[in-house]
């Protein structure tokens, strides 16, 4: 990437990786416009079509989203009809599965998401896109470890 177009290193992980994550999420929500999603529901939805039906808390460990949050993105992607509730292994837990309309709804939208990917990793190269997605598993399972 030329210097020109590099932002300045910050001294702090957390801004540094909130700024990388709005600035990621900006590009992928002009890919994702067309198709009536934005990339954290996309991120749900492709989730439950790859695990199958997941408990609640399971889905938000799998996406390291805290419990409101989850309701509040859960709650759209019902309404819409692309999502159910399920009893789970308690009458304490939910079980969320993608619904028929919920997979044609990823299948729709995966190409946008095809493209957002091809276009970052193309950005980065592909040694550094690697390198990339590993680092970031292993810093968000650093982190969760210490909440």
């Amino acid at each position: 990437m030329p210097a020109d177009r590099m932002l300045p290193p910050l001294p702090c992980a957390c801004a540094s990786l909130r700024r990388a994550a709005r600035a990621v999420t900006r590009a992928y929500e002009a890919e994702f416009r067309e198709t009536g999603l934005k990339p954290t529901q996309f991120s749900l939805l492709w989730v439950l079509g790859r695990k199958g039906p997941q408990a609640q808390g399971e889905l938000g460990d799998i996406l390291a989203i805290d419990s409101t949050t989850l309701s509040r993105t859960l709650r759209p992607l019902e309404e819409a009809g692309w999502i159910r509730a399920g009893a789970g292994d308690d009458a304490r837990q939910t079980r969320w599965s993608l619904t028929p309309a919920g997979r044609r709804k990823v299948e729709h939208a995966t190409p946008a998401w095809e493209r957002a990917q091809a276009s970052l990793r193309t950005r980065l190269g592909a040694t550094q896109w690697s390198r990339l997605l590993s680092d970031l598993a292993t810093v968000a399972s650093a982190a969760r470890e210490d909440a």
